[in-house]
C-alpha cells in the first residue's frame, strides 16, 4: 500500500520545501493512535509531523465522524449553538473549532480565488 502525499507539505518554516505540496521530500515514518494517523517525515530537513498539523484538526479531541460534522454544520451555515444541537458537541467546543477552521477556511479561498479563471488571459471571451 502506498500512501498519497502529494496533498502535504513540510511545516518547518526554516525547510527549503516549506509549503510546496507534491514535493517528494515527505514520507510516512510511523503511524500513531487509535485512527492510525500518519507521521510524516521531511527529506530536506528531517523534520517529523502529524499529517494533522497546519489543520483545523490539529490536537484535536473530538473523534474524527464529530469533529467532522462539526466543521460541514458550521460550513453550512448552522450557528454555534445549532451545530452544538445537531452533533452533540458542548457549545464551547463547536465555537473552538471555528475559531480554529477560520484562517484556514480563508487561505483555502484565496488559494482558490488565485486560480480563478477571471486570472488567465482570455477568459471571458
Amino acid at each position: 500500500m502506498t500512501d498519497d502525499l502529494s496533498h502535504f507539505c513540510c511545516q518547518n518554516l526554516d525547510c527549503p520545501a516549506y509549503g510546496q505540496r507534491g514535493a517528494g521530500n515527505l514520507t510516512v515514518c510511523a503511524r500513531y493512535g487509535p485512527d492510525r494517523r500518519q507521521l510524516l517525515s521531511c527529506r530536506s530537513c528531517q523534520d517529523r509531523f502529524s499529517e494533522r498539523k497546519g489543520t483545523p484538526l490539529f490536537d484535536a479531541r473530538l473523534p474524527e465522524n464529530n469533529a467532522l460534522a462539526v466543521l460541514a454544520h458550521l460550513a453550512d451555515g448552522c450557528g454555534v449553538r445549532q451545530t452544538a444541537r445537531l452533533t452533540g458537541a458542548d457549545k464551547d467546543t463547536v465555537a473552538r473549532y471555528a475559531l480554529r477552521a477560520g484562517p484556514h477556511a480563508r487561505q483555502r479561498h484565496d488559494e482558490l480565488a488565485a486560480f480563478s479563471p477571471s486570472d488567465h488571459p482570455g477568459a471571458g471571451r
